[in-house]
């Protein structure tokens, strides 16, 4: 049919209904409200009992009526794809016109008592084909639909094929919008999970997101104790799923890890929680452990992590793989700890996304070429590196989100500035306090800080003879001095019981109670001080730090 042929016959009214159509679905925000109104005036001008408009659904490719005018309400009526007349009308996108109901094999039958004799219906045409049909039944006056009938509804049907075309491209519009708006939400929460960089910190990270929200995190905080918690992880998958599988994940670590447990148990109770409600198909790759800056050594547990990078300062480079599988998987799995010294070198953790950055022949750069990009930026301080490196990797093609951690220790080797060995007997405290005064005068500390310090190393060799060993004379202290970087630091040894670690704390000075002021001392005149247990040996270990002047 030529469209001279469809313009055949449409005189004034037929254009003023089309335009009062085009005003009312231009003007209306209620698309269905609109439709039902203009199925009414199509039934009226076209003399017909009935008149309905049919959708296709977009899923599942059936056919349902959404408005209808007529003695009969037939909205929601559903018919299968290609069946019926109307299906037959929307396969050919063309107009069906049906004299005689019960000649057309297609005819589906009356609906709900309502008698149909003659059929016309229109496709409602769009860029991608016919999205749906209007129909109308049965002439009043029982004449049959003509080519002129036929014309003015396929006229009438382009106006309200535009208005839903329009309205479903809104609908769509709105839902892409609200979805970009919900990721904005969740990648502002994501930030926010992530820990605030600190200057000259040993432990610095960065994420790069490859979509609009991350399924890579990492944190970072500080125990009671003095040693840095780290956790780096990566959660398998990518959109609103991963997002809140990873939110989960990192607050499950930071939560299990504030107490100081050992990162093997850390782990093993974070993946027993996580295997109890993760999707299946679900899982999450973590490392996670501590830093501790008074020793230089890291304890960390592994699951399903890419291998992290030791540096060591001899700029030689050792692998450390997981020995566990990713959390969420194994739910008994029991994690175990490794422990490493960095002693002058740097550990880097990185997610998969690093290694599957795509280099210039479009290959994943693998482990050899973090390797590589790890050596080149050896000179720079460990913020730096980090910023270099990402910064070389956004050169090169991101396939995944890329998470790098770095926990440096770059200060220069510990110098031995001396120390003492002896017995715990009292008369040893003017060697301790010779020994100190001699250290502290070297270091260039002036006098009334000098004899501060001396009085509070002092105190804490007289507690270890009066509390560890009970003023016995047998037992052995030793005293070391060291010199790190920017500071002095005394190491005090016992081979007492023993002692636990909370215990050893400032008291509060508002109680009125002879005695126990030495920890108040060290605490007030020291920068930083811990009481631990000794690898080996059993005993106790009290380390004071006090800057350079």
């Amino acid at each position: 049919m030529s469209p001279s042929t469809h313009l055949a016959g449409i005189g004034a009214e037929e254009a003023g209904i089309l335009a009062d159509f085009s005003h009312a679905f231009a003007a209306s925000m209620d698309v269905g409200e609109t439709l039902r109104r203009a199925v009414s005036q199509i039934a009226d001008h076209m003399n017909a009992e009935a008149a309905a408009v049919f959708l296709t659904d977009p899923l599942t490719g059936d056919i349902e009526c959404r408005a209808c005018a007529g003695p009969v309400d037939v909205v929601g009526l559903r018919v299968q794809r290609g069946k019926g007349i109307v299906g037959r009308a929307i396969a050919a996108n063309r107009v069906e016109m049906v004299r005689d109901t019960s000649l057309d094999p297609d005819y589906l039958g009356d609906q709900r008592g309502f008698h149909t004799r003659s059929i016309l219906c229109a496709p409602l045409d769009s860029a991608d084909g016919a999205i749906g049909a209007l129909q109308v039944l049965n002439k009043r006056d029982g004449a049959l639909f003509d080519q002129h009938d036929a014309n003015v509804l396929r006229l009438l049907a382009v106006p309200t094929a535009l208005a839903l075309n329009n309205a479903r491209l809104t609908r769509e519009l709105v839902e892409q919008n609200r979805i970009k708006r919900e990721f904005q939400l969740a990648r502002q929460m994501q930030k926010t999970l992530l820990p605030a960089r600190r200057r000259d910190f040993p432990v610095t990270a960065l994420n790069l997101p490859a979509r609009e929200i991350s399924g890579d995190f990492y944190d970072y905080f500080e125990l009671a104790d003095g040693r840095i918690a780290f956790c780096v992880g990566d959660v398998a998958g990518k959109g609103m799923d991963a997002a809140l599988l990873m939110v989960r994940a990192s607050s499950c670590l930071r939560w299990a890890g504030r107490d100081g447990t050992p990162p093997g148990q850390w782990l093993t109770k974070v993946n027993r929680e996580l295997s109890e409600t993760v999707t299946r198909g679900m899982f999450v790759c973590a490392v996670a452990g501590y830093y501790d800056p008074a020793t230089s050594c890291i304890e960390m547990a592994n699951a399903g992590f890419p291998p992290l990078l030791l540096r060591r300062a001899d700029e030689s480079v050792q692998e450390l793989p997981a020995d566990g599988p990713p959390l969420g998987i194994l739910g008994d799995f029991q994690y175990r700890e490794e422990r490493v010294a960095l002693a002058g070198g740097s550990l880097y953790a990185f997610s998969d996304g690093v290694t599957d950055v795509r280099g210039p022949e479009r290959r994943p750069i693998g482990i050899e070429g973090v390797r590589d990009l790890i050596s080149r930026v050896s000179g720079l301080s460990p913020r730096a590196r980090v910023r270099a490196i990402v910064g070389q990797l956004r050169k090169m093609t991101l396939a995944d989100d890329t998470t790098l951690m770095l926990i440096a220790d770059d200060r220069a080797p510990a110098r031995y500035l001396g120390g003492l060995a002896g017995s715990s007997d009292p008369e040893n405290l003017r060697l301790v306090r010779r020994k100190v005064t001699e250290v502290l005068t070297q270091l260039g500390f002036g006098e009334k800080q000098r004899q501060t310090m001396v009085l509070a190393v002092d105190e804490a060799v007289a507690n270890v003879i009066r509390h560890a060993y009970g003023g016995c004379c047998e037992g052995r202290v030793e005293l070391s001095v060291w010199l790190d970087t920017d500071a002095v630091r005394f190491e005090l040894r016992d081979y007492a019981d023993p002692v636990d670690p909370n215990l050893i704390k400032p008291r509060d000075l508002s109680e009125c109670r002879p005695g126990g002021l030495g920890i108040n001392l060290i605490d007030s005149v020291m920068d930083h001080w811990v009481f631990r247990h000794p690898e080996e040996g059993g005993g106790n270990l009290l380390t004071m730090i006090k800057r350079l002047p």
